[in-house]
């Protein structure tokens, strides 16, 4: 069992970064619930078989009508023996549902109120829509990834909705429940996810006002503007990154490529970066990607071969980590980060909405007839 073992979490259904934050937590050995909608609306993607919806592994579900007073009064029971509630709602619309942290204060004090939005909990944007690419325009990391002269290109939405959204509240939920151990009181949690993307651009920020990066696309060593920091294609359609930076992986990079001893410009002669990338994709070329993926097997040049989704899963370092796993006949990653006496793994499969309505109303301590009841009268669902 993961580190979190013992810690309880209630998680409001949502989609995309409060549910990475609860995979994230359930995967830690916390148990989480999730509550999710009695009326049958489907949160992931329509149609799609329970199996598929990774981000929800590893939790139990109730389905609760939250817009009655006997819904609500589920959630505050629920939440009376939890350590967290985390949220991915707009601004407001938990108080409208009368599930607003004063009033769960008052049934669980202790309880820590994780809030994941994209704009904050105040500021003029605060109560407008947006998805990933509008919080990270916002941060400047939109702005920053690209080629030069070639628009922004949106990075999945890794940056926005996972690393500076389900894990900055994850972290900002666990930090919450540290200082309610000592201080016994609950807090609000308010994890932006313009916040967090500008957060994981620091170090460029740093970077920016040392005069060590340009503000354009596709001019700095890290953006595709220097031409050892990069992808190229090779032999057989497929890429190759190389990320030689330092002087001697540098060294190490022109050795393999077999070009050490020709007269090219000098690493940093910006001026000369055109032709060393030119240089670079000629000979790249020359070989396939696994034929490159040979020579630069022993090397320190930073060197990986660009790996499909469905390739990632058998290549030997990822095989020898067990960093992807197969769960019902989907691959996915494992938990992580590792630990070295309290492995995390995933708690179970991600489940249809409701499968565990009676399981979790009765530990909750709802009797057999309260619990029909509820069901009966659609306040409670099961699986359709």
């Amino acid at each position: 069992m993961g580190p979190l073992k013992g810690v309880r979490i209630i998680e409001m259904a949502g989609i995309g970064p409060a549910p990475f934050c609860g995979m994230m937590l359930s995967d830690m050995g916390a148990e989480v619930v999730r509550v999710d909608r009695s009326d049958g609306a489907d949160l992931g993607l329509p149609g799609r078989e329970p199996r598929f919806e990774v981000l929800h592994r590893g939790r139990q579900s109730v389905a609760v009508d939250v817009k009655t007073e006997a819904g609500r009064n589920i959630v505050r029971r629920l939440v009376k023996g939890a350590d967290a509630l985390i949220e991915g709602f707009r601004p407001g619309v938990m108080e409208r549902l009368g599930l607003g942290p004063e009033v769960l204060w008052e049934v669980n004090p202790k309880l820590v109120f994780g809030r994941m939005t994209g704009f904050g909990q105040d500021g003029p944007m605060a109560p407008r829509a947006g998805h990933d690419i509008n919080y990270i325009a916002l941060s400047g990391a939109l702005h920053a990834i690209g080629e030069k002269n070639g628009p922004p290109i949106p990075p999945l939405n890794l940056v926005g909705d996972f690393g500076g959204g389900g894990m900055l509240l994850a972290f900002g939920v666990l930090c919450g429940i540290l200082e309610a151990r000592n201080s016994g009181k609950g807090q609000v949690v308010d994890a932006a996810m313009v916040d967090g993307a500008s957060l994981l651009m620091a170090g460029i920020y740093g970077f920016l006002a040392g005069g060590m990066w340009k503000d354009e696309r596709g001019e700095n060593i890290l953006d595709t503007g220097a031409p050892w920091y990069g992808v190229y294609e090779t032999k057989d359609g497929k890429w190759v990154s190389i990320g030689s930076i330092e002087k001697r992986f540098y060294a190490d990079l022109l050795e393999r490529l077999g070009i050490a001893g020709e007269n090219l410009p000098k690493q940093h002669d910006r001026a000369g970066w055109p032709t060393l990338a030119k240089r670079y994709a000629e000979v790249f070329k020359t070989r396939t990607r696994d034929e490159w993926t040979a020579v630069f097997a022993d090397s320190d040049a930073c060197f990986a071969p660009v790996l499909a989704m469905k390739e990632v899963g058998a290549h030997p370092h990822n095989v020898a980590r067990a960093t992807f796993v197969e769960r019902d006949g989907v691959v996915q990653p494992a938990p992580g980060p590792r630990f070295s006496r309290t492995p995390p793994e995933i708690a179970g499969p991600s489940k249809a909405a409701g499968t565990d309505s009676e399981a979790v109303l009765k530990a909750a301590g709802y009797s057999p007839s309260e619990i029909a009841s509820f069901i009966e009268r659609g306040i409670v669902s099961k699986p359709r």
